[in-house]
C-alpha cells in the first residue's frame, strides 16, 4: 500500500462556522421557470476577513451548502469560461 498525500483542510475553521443566515442568494434563471430548481450562489464574508462563495440547491435551501474558498471559485469560473465542464454532446 502506497502513502497517500497529505490531507490540506483550508477550510477547517470556517466549517460549521460560516453565518449564512444574513446571505444574498443570488440565482441565474436563464432558460429556467421559477418554479424549477436552480443553484443559488452567496458571497459571505467571515471573520477571517475572508470572502467565501456558498453554493446551494434551491429546493432544498436549508440542505447542504458548499463552500468555496476564493482560490477554488476562481478556478471553478476560469473552467467553466474554458469549457470543461461543458456536456459532450
Amino acid at each position: 500500500m502506497s502513502d497517500s498525500a497529505p490531507i490540506y483542510d483550508d477550510k477547517a475553521h470556517v466549517r460549521g462556522n460560516l453565518d449564512l443566515s444574513g446571505a444574498n442568494w443570488i440565482r441565474s434563471d436563464e432558460g429556467a421557470e421559477d418554479e424549477d430548481e436552480h443553484v443559488e450562489i452567496a458571497f459571505v464574508e467571515h471573520t477571517d476577513g475572508v470572502t467565501y462563495t456558498a453554493m446551494r440547491n434551491s429546493a432544498q435551501p436549508d440542505g447542504t451548502v458548499l463552500v468555496f474558498t476564493p482560490a477554488e471559485w476562481e478556478a471553478f469560473i476560469l473552467g467553466v469560461k474554458d469549457g470543461e465542464f461543458d456536456e459532450p454532446w
